[in-house]
């Protein structure tokens, strides 16, 4: 999926704004008598890109070749001026699109800019156990089983070159010879260790050859060597001490960049696949973030000697335990978020964030939950949930307005002109894109055979549309429950007693408030409030061609079982600050790094020209920190409404 990244955006008071509604928008609402929400006090901020633990990204392996040339198109390809892109956005979403209308507070809203600097919204993972985690120590565990530092140094830039090619077999070489210059048993054995930790797949032997010796390293085992990841059940027999542990876990400091481009860096670096790593949840790439990693069998002595030679990224918090990670293992995450050039009172800012601590913010699924083009996810996952094929393959290559790369445009006009996959992925030139997938599906199975086509691109991403469809469904019906019943529990909402779910009875109702009180994400396996709001989900699924009652598809992949989730979030740990400042480019609180490196903390004039708020909180998994953002300030998180209301931050 193609994404967006924001800079910065100032927050506005936005104008308010006609929308002609889709055809399909129009039968829904006829059938749901439903009432557009007035939006009185709307605000913009950046798109924040955390990914809740049901729609986790999948790193595609492909050689490295294609990946570097698909990185330097990424990297180079712009996407215009900032009035061409503003005007292209206009297609996009706003919030009540995708149902995101209510607000639980009574403060008025004000402006402020969140994510001038990416490292003015920073990210803490919180471990199963509670523990936050942070970047606090480098030092490596001792182990005498660990190869000398001078393994790491032994070796010369053009030796580790000509190992690498031959490790990938970019070249016909079997071999590659490295002269020992100063010859002792102690230097061999460096070399040796060298070679055999830093190209896993090769061996090494000592040769004498003209009088000199040289290490030989070769494939011991042919391709198969290179292409085989290994196991805890089957190491490399002289690759690991049994009293250590089999996973390194460490904590991954990175700036500004996803948590899946940082593992397939830290695996080229590494030279191993990028699955044997693990990790709890996918991170923000505009932000700083700390997380825990594992990675199977790679000493921390590697992984430290990184540090040395990785830009926006720290490893530290080395230790050996004997379990991966888990996807959702995680309590949650604590965001430190800072807003900067905030026009709102004193009194503003106390009501706004006692508010947000005392009631908390109603638990949408963020616009990024939606994507940032004028066709959304959600329609793709109707359509998938219709069993209309030829629509969902018209909805991902159809030519579309709105913000994408030069190349993507160009396929999508040779899809809608020949409707022949191979022309179509020959104007792509980046083939992992959900797009070029599904060309490469369709030119190997035909276009009568498209769900085995779809089904090439991989399975996180291919749920992440029904999931999509399931919170537009989920944000409508929790707006209308809240402005139907307010901020009360009432007879026949539901409610969880361990895992399942029942319904609150009129003699129980005084035993529970708001904040105990769940929806359904609609699937076969959940009930339904026992009020209007049952009706509404009926009725919303009617409008779509679906049956509520009949969940459960033909493919087994695409069932929907449905889940339960809470409606009003009440973070933890919150606490706030205003502070004033001159310069926009002075960091307003220290990292982690900087406390590592003894940056002082900055020093902040008493009366400052600007204003900003520094806020803290921790959430739960799958809750969005934009919504939290939002209650705040009173605004709407679109892209749409960032870039009508100011496109400065583009320039």
């Amino acid at each position: 999926m193609e994404t967006v990244e924001v800079n910065s955006v100032s927050l506005k008071r936005p104008r308010s704004e006609d929308d002609v509604a889709n055809a399909d928008e129009i039968k829904r609402q006829k059938i749901l008598e439903k009432s557009k929400a007035e939006n009185d006090s709307g605000q913009s901020i950046e798109n924040v890109t955390e990914q809740p633990e049901d729609t986790k990204s999948e790193i595609i392996p492909t050689e490295e070749s294609e990946e570097q040339e698909e990185e330097e198109l990424e990297d180079s390809d712009e996407d215009g001026d900032p009035e061409s892109f503003a005007d292209m956005m206009k297609h996009g979403l706003t919030e009540s699109d995708v149902g995101i209308t209510k607000f639980v507070s009574s403060h008025k809203g004000f402006s402020g800019i969140l994510k001038e600097r990416y490292s003015d919204f920073v990210v803490h993972e919180i471990g199963k156990d509670g523990r936050v985690s942070h970047l606090d120590d480098f030092s490596v565990p001792v182990d005498d089983e660990d190869p000398s530092e001078e393994t790491f140094t032994v070796l010369s830039d053009e030796d580790k070159q000509r190992l690498e090619e031959l490790q990938l077999f970019k070249n016909k070489e079997t071999s590659v010879a490295i002269e020992v210059i100063e010859d002792t048993k102690e230097k061999r054995t460096i070399i040796h260790q060298a070679v055999k930790s830093l190209f896993p797949g090769l061996e090494t032997k000592t040769e004498d050859r003209d009088g000199k010796k040289y290490i030989i390293a070769y494939h011991a085992a042919g391709k198969k060597a290179l292409a085989k990841v290994r196991t805890a059940t089957d190491p490399r027999k002289h690759s690991w001490p049994k009293s250590r542990g089999s996973y390194c876990h460490f904590v991954l400091y990175k700036e500004n960049k996803d948590t899946m481009d940082a593992i397939n860096v830290l695996s080229k670096f590494l030279r191993v696949k990028p699955n044997i790593f693990s990790y709890m949840g996918t991170k923000d790439k505009r932000a700083i973030t700390v997380q825990e990693i594992a990675v199977l069998r790679i000493t921390a002595q590697r992984l430290a000697h990184l540090n040395k030679c990785l830009m926006n990224f720290k490893l530290g918090n080395f230790s050996y335990k004997n379990h991966p990670l888990k996807l959702g293992e995680l309590q949650g995450n604590h965001f430190t978020v800072v807003l900067r050039n905030i026009t709102g009172t004193d009194e503003q800012i106390e009501q706004a964030m006692h508010s947000l601590r005392e009631i908390g913010f109603i638990n949408y699924y963020g616009m990024q939950r939606f994507g940032t083009t004028a066709v959304p996810t959600y329609q793709i996952g109707r359509a998938i949930l219709q069993n209309n094929w030829n629509e969902v393959m018209d909805l991902i290559l159809k030519p579309r307005p709105g913000a994408e790369k030069g190349y993507l445009v160009k396929c999508r006009e040779e899809w809608a002109k020949t409707k022949d996959p191979a022309a179509a992925l020959k104007k792509l030139p980046v083939k992992r894109c959900v797009e070029g997938q599904l060309l490469r599906g369709l030119l190997k199975y035909g276009m009568k055979n498209i769900i085995s086509a779809f089904g090439i691109i991989p399975r996180n991403n291919r749920l992440m549309y029904i999931h999509s469809y399931q919170s537009y469904v989920w944000n409508n019906m929790v707006s209308k429950r809240i402005e139907e019943y307010g901020l009360k529990a009432v007879p026949g909402d539901l409610i969880l007693k361990g895992a399942t779910a029942v319904h609150i009875e009129e003699g129980d109702v005084d035993n529970y408030t708001i904040h105990d009180v769940v929806m359904p994400l609609p699937g076969f396996d959940v009930i339904y409030p026992k009020h209007k709001i049952g009706e509404a989900y009926k009725d919303m699924l009617v409008a779509d061609n679906l049956d509520i009652n009949n969940m459960r598809h033909k493919i087994r992949d695409y069932s929907l079982s449905g889940a339960y989730r809470k409606i009003i979030i009440r973070p933890q740990n919150v606490n706030w600050e205003v502070v004033a400042y001159d310069d926009p480019k002075i960091p307003l609180f220290t990292t982690d790094l900087d406390k590592l490196e003894g940056k002082p903390l900055p020093v902040l004039p008493t009366d400052g020209k600007f204003r900003a708020l520094k806020m803290e909180f921790s959430l739960p998994p799958s809750t969005y920190a934009t919504m939290a953002i939002r209650e705040v300030l009173k605004m709407d998180t679109s892209i749409k409404n960032q870039t009508q209301l100011n496109t400065t931050w583009l320039r």
